[in-house]
């Protein structure tokens, strides 16, 4: 099941798993140290940076119970701790997934994919 269900007086809400990536996404690029989503090309394996009308695609999203795991494929950039924004994506994210959709968030997972230069 990848929609989150969720019941009030009035009758059933029911939340899909790409609105939760989509407003994740654009939680995260507003993150610092993030550049952006990553897309991965599993025959070459190469990573590239993903448009933001395409963020969604570097993001996993799982709902069960209505508890939401979220996977990133991201591009942090050169010279950030990668540890501190990795935290700083976590928090953010999980608070304003949370507060946006009702649901609690289970599990958040980062990988970061490339490293980018920034001017």
């Amino acid at each position: 099941m990848n929609k989150g269900l969720i019941n009030n007086n009035f009758g059933q809400v029911r939340i899909s798993g790409e609105v939760i990536a989509m407003y994740a996404g654009l939680q995260a690029v507003e993150c610092f140290g993030i550049v952006g989503m990553a897309a991965i090309n599993m025959r070459d394996g190469l990573v590239r940076l993903l448009k933001r009308d395409s963020l969604s695609k570097g993001i996993s999203v799982n709902i069960i119970d209505n508890k939401v795991s979220i996977d990133f494929h991201v591009i942090v950039s050169y010279g950030v701790s990668i540890m501190a924004v990795s935290d700083n994506l976590m928090t953010s994210v999980k608070y304003k997934v949370e507060k946006f959709s009702g649901m609690q968030v289970d599990k958040i997972n980062v990988f970061v994919e490339g490293v980018r230069v920034i001017d």
